[in-house]
């Protein structure tokens, strides 16, 4: 017999079935979940079926695969017998699949389907009629828009093509799967649409993902640490989405998406630092309204970043730029405070970032209770105690609210983080050490590359005809052309869509 760890190549494949289902009964020992069915079928042939038993619809093994096989003439002769099922496909189940190795059947059964073997023949069929629990299609949860579709990923990888699918209807929308993990054989779809797609593009990310070697890929965040370009730096270089509408759309600009078995996160790239400052409701709204949110945007995002620095500089080192009053207010709220500026708004920060982390772990009946009780508390406490001012609590709030407009948790993660280098630097320097600060983050986005795409484009380089989309979202009908960086396929629309409405002015 054969050992668990000896080798069985294509070459030595045994035929007897007692060998064969001795080499899968050690090589999957203390499996109690595997079922090994054993019968007798056509010529006095013994014949076994070889599955896990949650992950398989037994009353389609019933129907179509056993009540088939045991129905077969028994007279017939041994090769037509096979013949029948190999070559001639009898069983009523459209996937099916022939294997000679071991290793692939054993692969095969793991991944849910049923291995079908036959005394005297090396050859295994492959019976895909695998049915496990999952998860019913519901509304985004991190993602949610006004008027835009409600449907959001899910943890089948069956069901999420199908959701791309259903909205991409053409045959240039291109699936291809990989399998990651040694131990969990993860599949992971590299999903793009050809001709829109540059080629250049996918073959660095099949590159990517074919170096990965690991045990277990459990999450789309594997792999996103492992292919992008600048894994030390704070800012992402990929972007995830749970909404199918925000991957189509992507996929229309010439990006590849990454969907990986068992999560309803999909990754996207290559990405943008601007791709982090839209939202999926800027494009359900009319074009007006997203491009005045947008610019919101940008502006609290430069207000969670800097609103502390600038508090801890001014009163530190250029309280001669604020107004008298104002002054006079500051400094007799932070009398009594018995640290400095910097201290106070870092013992405030931490704070807020304890309560915000607090209120994602706790119970979701409590969470947002406990955290908003919490910050009034505290920051009243804090304020009658004498150990912030007021001022203080209003800024690190203000600070903490702004945070929350950037669309993109990973974005809004990375100047967290910065903000209290930034600080440090408004502590020692002033406004002179946040121009620096700045200037050095600057200079980083400059250098960061997501897949060879530069991470501040259009901006930097500049593409003036890619400006349309950025700042501001223009109207539908002047987004003529996709992103110069992504594709060579540049019209997503010949003709003005609004055609028909100077058709109108010339015949009045």
């Amino acid at each position: 017999m054969y050992s668990k760890f000896e080798e069985v190549n294509e070459k030595q494949q045994p035929i007897e079935i007692a060998k064969r289902l001795d080499w899968l009964q050690q090589n999957l020992s203390h499996c109690s979940d595997i079922a090994y069915h054993t019968f007798v079928a056509g010529p006095e042939l013994t014949c076994s079926l070889v599955y896990l038993k949650g992950m398989v619809d037994r009353k389609m093994i019933q129907e179509h695969i056993l009540k088939v096989i045991t129905s077969l003439d028994p007279t017939m002769p041994t090769d037509e017998f096979i013949n029948q099922i190999f070559q001639r496909k009898r069983l009523p189940v459209d996937q099916q699949h022939i294997c000679h190795s071991m290793q692939d059947g054993q692969r095969c059964i793991l991944n849910g389907d049923v291995l079908l073997l036959i005394d005297g023949n090396a050859a295994m069929l492959t019976i895909s009629v695998s049915m496990f629990e999952k998860r019913a299609i519901t509304e985004a949860q991190n993602e949610t828009v006004i008027r835009g579709p409600r449907e959001a990923f899910v943890e089948n990888l069956e069901s999420n093509l199908t959701l791309l699918r259903k909205r991409l209807r053409t045959p240039s929308f291109k699936i291809d799967i990989m399998q990651i993990g040694k131990e969990t054989s993860t599949s992971v779809a590299i999903v793009y649409i050809e001709g829109k797609c540059k080629p250049t593009l996918l073959e660095e990310v099949k590159r990517r993902l074919s170096q990965i070697e690991m045990d277990a890929v459990l999450g789309s965040s594997y792999i996103e640490e492992c292919i992008e370009d600048h894994p030390y730096s704070p800012f992402p270089q990929l972007q995830y989405t749970e909404r199918p509408d925000t991957v189509c759309a992507s996929l229309l600009e010439g990006r590849v998406a990454l969907i990986v078995d068992g999560t309803p996160i999909v990754l996207i790239a290559p990405v943008t630092f601007l791709m982090f400052m839209q939202s999926a409701e800027d494009y359900y709204q009319r074009y007006f309204a997203s491009s005045w949110i947008r610019l919101i945007r940008y502006l609290f995002l430069f207000v969670s970043l800097l609103l502390p620095s600038v508090f801890i500089a001014i009163t530190t080192f250029h309280p001669d730029i604020i107004p008298e009053r104002l002054l006079t207010t500051i400094a007799s709220s932070r009398e009594i405070v018995p640290f400095p500026a910097l201290i106070e708004a870092f013992i405030m920060e931490l704070s807020f970032e304890v309560l915000r982390e607090a209120s994602i772990r706790i119970p979701k009946v409590i969470g947002q209770s406990v955290s908003t009780v919490g910050a009034l508390i505290i920051g009243t406490a804090a304020v009658e105690a004498g150990i912030a001012s007021a001022a203080i609590v209003i800024i690190v709030s203000l600070t903490g609210v702004s945070s929350f407009i950037i669309p993109h948790f990973d974005l809004a993660l990375a100047f967290r983080l910065l903000k209290f280098p930034i600080m440090i630097l408004a502590g020692i320097f002033g406004l002179y050490g946040i121009a620096c600060g700045m200037i050095l983050i600057y200079l980083h986005l400059i250098d960061l590359r997501s897949f060879g795409v530069p991470y501040l484009s259009p901006i930097a380089p500049l593409q003036p005809n890619d400006l349309k989309d950025t700042l501001i979202r223009a109207p539908w009908w002047t987004l003529r052309t996709r992103p110069s960086v992504l594709t060579s396929n540049r019209f997503r629309q010949r003709n003005n869509s609004r055609k028909w409405a100077q058709e109108q002015e010339e015949e009045e």
